[in-house]
């Protein structure tokens, strides 16, 4: 019976770490793919690489964490084990029927927590630090976010163009007998630095994957000694890979449509800081979700474009009857489309790219030339259409507080009968 629960938690692993792949590969190199700075094929195989790179190298603190540190490693039988991973994967299969990037570390995390619970294991000190950084990640997402859209983003805009390239900035030549990397030498020095920049972040936020998310798949086994952290990463790796190859596919193409309509700079800064947060939590072992800090990323962003509209005391001062302060949502990522002045224009959308398509002549990039400072336009020029909706932010963010919580009652649940 043992040796069919371990049997089974490998298979319940490997179904972890296949959806992970299939929905981390798509956000990190949907605008490297929707740009053509990279094919399908080549997103997978750095995607691959990085989030390896990620797993074994910083990673490997937060599968202590989460398989020896939260609760006692002794509390991870082969029937805890399978627990576990089951309502991982129910996160993961939650997130899907509902089209929500829910938390996988989060659900994993309160799936062990009620596993601690009821067992009588629970480290209670280091919940506190988890929890702690739970909350103050998204808080600093936010307001870096805020910072970025109020003072840098309209100078970034002007500075950097992104566009789609004719063929491929790297691609991975197959029609040798060994397998080899090509770069093209045909595009232009403005091309190639814009293109190079969303690789390197799309690599970036692979790496950051991979070092957060590899032991969510397989942390359980490592607790109950199926595995050592070293094999557990390699099948954790596998198994993301077979995911960045198979089901990416489709998530490439379509991208997702929460960052779809969102400027690709926009969408470049959100991994950015996103990435950061995460790799900084995870090299101290901490897991936490990357999907809580780039969305709490852009809604920062947002506010803070939206924001430059007026001058921080009038912010501060505001009345709430005052109707005509500017609405502050994160819509403004999106610009209108005629700025009187046209001193900073919205570069092309991450969908745009995706699909072929040319920006609105109104949304052209344009010189920097003029950008003016916070504070000083008119409210009326940032009106802006709802990028990110009230009523998805709602659903979203209900389902992070819902699946963790639904976990840990779901958990604790069964394993206080298993005794």
């Amino acid at each position: 019976m043992a040796e069919l629960l371990i049997l089974l938690g490998f298979l319940v692993a490997v179904f972890v770490g296949y959806n992970i792949g299939g929905s981390s590969t798509g956000v990190a190199f949907g605008p490297a793919v929707g740009s053509r700075a990279v094919r399908k094929v080549t997103a997978g195989a750095l995607f691959t690489v990085f989030a390896f790179l990620g797993a074994w190298t910083i990673g490997r603190k937060v599968i202590t964490t989460m398989s020896t540190e939260i609760v006692d490693a002794a509390a991870f039988t082969p029937a805890a084990s399978v627990g576990v991973l089951f309502f991982t994967g129910l996160a993961l299969l939650i997130s899907n029927l509902y089209g929500v990037p829910a938390s996988t570390s989060m659900t994993a995390v309160a799936a062990i927590v009620g596993l601690g619970l009821a067992t009588g294991t629970l480290n209670t000190a280091l919940m506190f630090t988890i929890l702690s950084a739970w909350i103050v990640a998204p808080l600093i997402a936010v307001f870096t976010g805020a910072f970025i859209g109020r003072y840098l983003y309209p100078h970034l805009d002007a500075k950097f163009e992104f566009g789609r390239l004719t063929n491929p900035l790297v691609a991975i030549d197959t029609q040798e007998r060994l397998p080899r990397l090509s770069v093209n030498d045909t595009v232009s020095p403005r091309d190639l630095i814009g293109s190079a920049l969303v690789v390197v972040i799309a690599c970036y936020m692979a790496f950051s994957a991979g070092a957060s998310n590899a032991a969510n798949a397989v942390a359980p086994l490592v607790g109950n000694g199926s595995l050592d952290p070293s094999p557990a990463i390699l099948l954790a790796v596998g198994a993301i890979s077979v995911g960045g190859f198979t089901i990416a596919r489709r998530t490439l193409a379509t991208v997702g449509n929460d960052i779809t309509e969102m400027p690709i700079l926009a969408a470049l800064i959100v991994s950015t800081v996103g990435a950061t947060i995460i790799t900084i939590l995870s090299w101290l072992g901490i897991p936490a979700s990357l999907a809580v800090s780039t969305t709490s990323c852009i809604i920062g962003l947002g506010w803070g474009r939206a924001s430059r509209a007026r001058t921080l005391a009038e912010i501060v001062t505001r009345s709430p009857a005052d109707a005509s302060a500017p609405q502050f949502t994160t819509g403004a990522l999106k610009l209108h489309p005629i700025e009187e002045k046209k001193e900073v224009a919205a570069g092309p959308t991450v969908g745009e790219l995706a699909e072929g398509k040319t920006p609105h002549p109104d949304r052209q990039h344009v010189s920097g030339e003029g950008v003016s400072s916070a504070g000083e336009r008119d409210p009326e020029e940032l009106s802006a259409e709802g990028l990110f909706h009230h009523a998805a932010a709602a659903r979203v963010v209900t389902l992070w507080v819902i699946t963790p919580i639904l976990s840990l009652v779901g958990s604790y649940a069964l394993f206080s009968l298993l005794g």
